[in-house]
């Protein structure tokens, strides 16, 4: 069975102005995705700047979430690295936590083998009991896994069940599907191709739509499962727009801008990340007015 059905938003990581993390804001953060039908959280994933926070401020973000959420909906928590012995210390601790399940990005920089990959992903699933998402995204991690690896540890692993494919690659996708056997469970990590991923047999979507438009981002997927699939695809292309401008400066930039003129928390950004540029958030705020979240 599936960890979740539908979309699971990749939330944000609010930060008070001098940098410290705002969990006032962040548990407001919380229950306004759970009050607007979020399938499920992850937190401390690429939009959550993981990348920034401390190995303690990392844990105590992740302990924070699930405490806050407290069994509603399932966490998630993103632990990977790419140091082999700090993705287990960090999914270890997250187990310890009480989370759900982990998020497992691919080891950037490292730019690993196929063989590499496999004995890394396989080390750290099998330091915990919980399930495992492997997180493919080449764009930032210099490396793609590829759909051969992704099935043999889905296969070969117990508590390995599926993948955040953010590929972009539809025809590769649909090659992993087609060699899975129905052992990869399969989310999408591009929000622009929600319904095309869903049409291969995906189980929704790890978003960051989400962080701003929650409904919406699970009725596109609630439309699909219900048969509706000539709504879900009315909806998917009706947000593309939005989507667009949530990515025209690099993740999290445009979706922390997004949540601060939601007037959900502040859009303070931790070094090397910048403010958003004028002009950007300008056509952020007029798509989000379109798509009826301001």
């Amino acid at each position: 069975m599936a960890i979740f059905t539908g979309a699971g938003v990749a939330i944000v990581t609010p930060f008070h102005e001098d940098g410290s993390v705002d969990y006032e804001k962040f548990g407001e953060v919380i229950e306004y995705q759970i009050a607007n039908k979020t399938d499920a959280i992850i937190v401390c994933g690429t939009t959550g700047e993981a990348s920034t926070l401390t190995h303690e401020e990392h844990l105590e973000v992740i302990r924070y979430c699930v405490e806050k959420v407290n069994h509603r909906i399932p966490v998630i928590a993103g632990t990977g690295s790419n140091c082999t012995e700090t993705a287990i210390y960090l999914s270890t601790e997250a187990e310890k936590s009480g989370v759900d399940a982990l998020l497992l990005v691919t080891p950037y920089y490292n730019k690993a083998t196929q063989k590499g990959l496999y004995l890394h992903f396989k080390a750290v699933a099998d330091a915990v009991k919980i399930p495992v998402i492997l997180y493919n995204i080449p764009g930032r991690a210099g490396v793609a896994l590829q759909p051969e690896t992704i099935v043999s540890l889905c296969k070969d692993v117990d508590n390995i069940v599926g993948v955040k494919d953010a590929t972009g690659n539809i025809s590769q996708t649909a090659h992993l599907m087609q060699i899975a056997d129905g052992n990869v469970d399969l989310y999408s990590g591009e929000d622009g191709i929600i319904v095309p991923m869903l049409s291969l047999g995906g189980k929704g979507v790890i978003s960051v739509l989400s962080n701003v438009a929650p409904s919406q981002t699970h009725e596109i997927c609630q439309r699909f499962f219900d048969g509706d699939v000539a709504g879900s695809c009315a909806l998917q292309l009706k947000a593309l727009p939005l989507v667009d401008a949530l990515f025209c400066e690099v993740n999290p930039i445009p979706v922390k801008k997004g949540v601060e003129l939601m007037g959900l928390c502040g859009g303070t950004l931790r070094m090397p990340l910048t403010e958003m540029e004028p002009e950007h958030a300008a056509r952020l705020e007029k798509e989000m007015k379109a798509f009826g979240v301001l």
